[in-house]
C-alpha cells in the first residue's frame, strides 16, 4: 500500500531582496497530487511537524545553498513544545539552524501563547530564525507579534490597499529588529507599493511562481525614482543582504574549490565556527588564482582552507550602509571586492552584502535627493518633509510642523531687485539649516517659502534664531512671519491634515504686523500670538 509521502512532493519558491533584486531564501511548499495534508496538518501536530522534515530534506536533494524557509504552524509548536525533529534534519542535511526560518503561520486562536512563546524560544536557541507569517489576512494579535520578536514579518498582498497600515507594520519591524516581507505579489503595481510602504522583501508570481526545481532568474519590476522610503540615518544593511555560502573553518581547501567551481553566483566563502560566528573569509577570484597555479591543488587541496583566508570584515544587522563603507575603508586596497558578513545578536552569520551593492544604492539615493532640491537654497522640496511627517504619525511621536515666510516679499523683489531677493532667500535657508538640531528637518518650497518640521521642544531655538535676526534685501529691513502647529499623537491622521491644521495660523501669522508668530495645537481651537502686533483697525472715512 503507497503512503502519503508517495505521492507528497515539494516545491520552492524564492525570496526576492526588493533592493538588490536578488533571491535571499527558498520557502519550500508541500504539493500533494491528492488529498488536502495541509488541512490534516493543522489538526494533526506530529504530521506538521514531520512535513518540516521532509521539506528540509527535499531542499537537501536539490543541493541549494540558499536558506530555506520551512511552515509550520502556531498550534504544532505550542503542542510538541518545539521541533527536536527538525533541528536535527537539518544538520543531517549538513545546513545549519540560522540558514533556516521557520515560518510560523495562523491559525492563532485557541492557541496556547505561552506554550507558542517557550517553543520559539526553544527554536530560538537552537539557532533558527523566526518569521510571523500571514499577517495581515491572518489572526494574530499585536501583542502576540510583539512578544514573538521576530526576524521577519510576512504581510498578505492584500494590505497593500492600505498602505498606511503597512507603513505602520514598517514602524514596528524597525522597532522589533525585524525585517518586512510581502507575500502573494502578483503585479508590477504592487511591487511597487509594496517597495513604496517600505518592504525589504516580497515573494509572489511576478516574481517567480513555486516550481519543483529553485528558480535560478527572478524578474523584479525596475525602481522608479522615488519608489523607496525615505531612510532616516542612511539604508540599513539589511535592505542589501545576500545568502553566504558558509563552510565550517575545518573545511577543506579542496571542498572549498567544489563548492566555488559549482557555484559561479558564489563571490566568497565564509568559514565559520561550531556556533555559526566567521573566523576566516575567502575571496572566490584570490582563492581559485592560488588553487591553479603550477602546484596549487597539490599543495593546498587537502589542507585547510582556512590558511588562504583573510580575517573576515564583520557587521552587524542594524548597521548602516554608510558604517558598512567605514569598513570596508580601513584595511587594504586589494579587499576592497571582499563580502562583509552581517552578524546577528548572537555573532552568527546570516548573509553578505556586497560593495557594488551599497556604492550603486547610495549613489542613486544621492541623484534621487539631488533631484528634488531647491535650486536656490538647496533645501529640500516638501515631499521630503511630508514623508517624514507621514513617519512621525505612524510612529506615535510629537511634533512641530511651522511654515515661514518673507513677508511681503513682492514688494522686496520689485523694490530691491530680483538678486538681492534671491540672495535673502539663501540666507533664510542657510540661517534655518544652521539652526536645526535635535533631528529638525528644513524644506524649501519654492518662492519665499518654507517648512520646518521639530520635535516640540526645539521650537524655541529656532524660533529665536530666525525671528530675533535683523534681515534687509538691498538696505531694505525685512520681517518673517513663523506659523507652528504641535501635533500630538493621534490628534492628525496623515501630513494632509497636519497641513489642513497649518494652513489658518499661516493667515492669523499674516495678519499681524511686524516680525510674527503664531502657534497652534492640532485638535484644538484658537492659537498663541507668541510674536508680532495686531494691526489697527481701519479709520471710517
Amino acid at each position: 500500500m503507497r503512503s502519503w509521502t508517495d505521492t507528497l512532493r515539494f516545491a520552492f519558491q524564492p525570496v526576492v531582496n526588493l533592493t538588490t533584486g536578488g533571491v535571499v531564501a527558498l520557502e519550500i511548499l508541500a504539493r500533494p497530487e491528492t488529498g488536502d495534508i495541509l488541512a490534516e496538518a493543522r489538526r494533526d501536530p506530529e504530521l506538521d511537524g514531520r512535513l518540516a522534515v521532509l521539506a528540509v530534506r527535499a531542499a537537501a536533494r536539490r543541493e541549494t545553498l540558499l536558506p530555506l524557509h520551512v511552515n509550520v504552524f502556531a498550534g504544532t509548536l505550542a503542542d510538541l513544545g518545539g521541533l527536536t525533529p527538525l533541528h536535527d534534519a537539518v544538520r543531517g542535511a549538513g545546513r545549519l539552524p540560522w540558514e533556516v526560518t521557520v515560518d510560523v503561520g495562523p491559525p492563532y486562536t485557541h492557541v496556547p501563547q505561552r506554550a507558542l512563546l517557550e517553543a520559539v524560544g526553544g527554536l530560538r536557541a537552537q539557532g533558527f530564525r523566526i518569521s510571523a507569517d500571514g499577517v495581515g489576512d491572518g489572526d494574530v494579535p499585536l501583542r502576540l507579534l510583539t512578544d514573538l520578536a521576530p526576524d521577519l514579518v510576512k504581510l498578505d498582498a492584500s494590505l497593500l490597499s492600505r498602505p498606511a497600515a503597512v507603513r505602520a507594520m514598517r514602524t514596528l519591524c524597525e522597532q522589533l529588529g525585524a525585517l518586512l516581507s510581502v507575500e502573494g505579489v502578483e503585479t508590477e503595481r504592487q511591487c511597487a507599493a509594496a517597495v513604496s510602504a517600505g518592504a525589504q522583501l516580497a515573494q509572489g508570481a511576478l516574481f517567480a511562481p513555486p516550481a519543483r526545481l529553485p528558480a535560478a532568474d527572478v524578474y523584479v519590476p525596475p525602481r522608479s525614482p522615488g519608489d523607496t522610503a525615505p531612510p532616516r540615518s542612511g539604508p540599513s544593511v539589511r535592505q542589501f543582504v545576500r545568502p553566504a555560502a558558509l563552510l565550517p573553518v575545518t573545511a577543506s581547501a579542496g571542498q572549498v574549490r567544489a563548492l566555488l567551481t559549482g557555484s559561479p553566483e558564489v563571490s566568497g566563502v565564509v568559514l565559520v565556527d561550531a556556533h555559526g560566528v566567521p573566523v576566516r573569509s575567502v575571496h572566490r577570484s584570490r582563492f581559485l588564482l592560488a588553487m591553479s597555479g603550477r602546484y596549487g591543488h597539490a599543495l593546498y587541496a587537502d589542507r585547510p582552507a582556512a590558511k588562504l583566508g583573510d580575517p573576515p570584515r564583520v557587521v552587524g544587522a542594524d548597521a548602516t550602509a554608510w558604517e558598512v563603507l567605514d569598513v570596508v575603508a580601513v584595511g587594504s586596497r586589494d579587499r576592497t571586492s571582499d563580502d562583509v558578513a552581517v552578524v546577528d545578536r548572537h555573532g552568527r552569520c546570516v548573509g553578505v552584502v556586497r560593495l557594488a551593492d551599497l556604492v550603486r544604492a547610495l549613489a542613486e539615493s544621492r541623484v534621487e535627493e539631488a533631484a528634488g532640491l531647491n535650486p536656490l537654497t538647496r533645501l529640500p522640496g516638501s515631499d521630503a518633509i511630508t514623508a517624514e511627517v507621514d513617519r512621525c504619525i505612524a510612529e506615535g511621536r510629537a511634533f512641530a510642523l511651522s511654515w515661514l515666510d518673507v513677508d511681503h516679499f513682492k514688494q522686496v523683489n520689485d523694490g530691491a531687485g530680483f538678486a538681492a531677493g534671491d540672495e535673502l532667500i539663501r540666507s533664510v535657508g542657510r540661517a534655518l539649516q544652521g539652526a536645526a538640531s535635535g533631528g529638525t528637518r528644513v524644506g524649501h518650497i519654492g518662492g519665499d517659502d518654507f517648512l520646518v518640521l521639530a520635535d516640540p521642544e526645539w521650537l524655541d531655538p529656532v524660533a529665536a534664531t530666525m525671528l530675533d535676526t535683523l534681515w534687509s534685501a538691498g538696505g531694505r529691513p525685512v520681517t518673517l512671519s513663523l506659523a507652528t502647529v504641535v501635533c500630538l499623537p493621534g490628534s492628525v491622521a496623515d501630513h494632509r491634515q497636519a497641513a489642513a491644521c497649518l494652513a489658518p495660523l499661516k493667515k492669523a501669522a499674516k495678519a499681524l504686523q511686524g516680525t510674527s508668530w503664531v502657534l497652534g495645537r492640532a485638535g484644538l481651537p484658537g492659537h498663541e500670538v507668541l510674536r508680532g502686533v495686531q494691526a489697527a483697525p481701519a479709520q471710517a472715512g
